[in-house]
């Protein structure tokens, strides 16, 4: 015990890089999503998460954004706990058959303007659970789905490039495009 002591004095301590987004790339991109929120809906945009079935890896990566190396919420963009307080709801993984009538009822529950964002390749087609018994398949299969954020998981970076493109094309139309 005490080799491993003085051994643990001497030697750094073992951690992981830091992501190699620049921050000032990550900053840029997160007051444009604010600006373009603000833009939109007059405020700063309010995410629900709603997990349909993952492996939760979509889930850690969309939650990195809350960490001390992202940040988003100093940007104005936040989670929320409700529905009924969201504008986006954020869906990762594949739509499970326990989980359709729960997802459809937070849908009905976000008030106008809502967006939905399939997170994930699960999310647009089931990825690897596509096939499974308890399976419905991508999260297009319950709801309208108005944005797809490719990956698997998807960084980030891209989940924000994502967001920001939502709320682009969302303003640059009348109406919303459904994919």
């Amino acid at each position: 015990m005490r080799k491993l002591l003085f051994e643990s004095l001497i030697r750094p301590p073992l951690t992981e890089r830091p992501p190699v987004a620049r921050d000032s790339a990550v900053e840029e991109l997160a007051r444009a999503l604010n600006g373009s929120a603000r833009k939109r809906l007059g405020r700063s945009l309010a995410i629900r998460a709603v997990d349909a079935g993952s492996c939760n890896g979509c889930e850690l990566e969309m939650h990195a954004l809350n960490n001390a190396f992202y940040d988003i919420e100093r940007f104005g963009i936040r989670f929320v706990a409700s529905p009924r307080h969201a504008d986006v709801l954020l869906v990762t993984g594949p739509v499970t058959k326990n989980m359709r009538e729960a997802l459809k009822r937070t849908y009905d529950a976000t008030p106008n303007p809502k967006w939905v964002v399939a997170l994930g390749d699960c999310a647009k087609n089931g990825g690897c659970f596509a096939g499974g018994y308890a399976v419905m398949r991508g999260v297009s299969e319950a709801l309208p789905v108005d944005l797809h954020i490719p990956g698997c998981p998807p960084p980030p970076i891209e989940i924000l490039k994502g967001l920001l493109a939502l709320l682009e094309g969302v303003s640059s139309k009348a109406g919303v495009a459904r994919s």
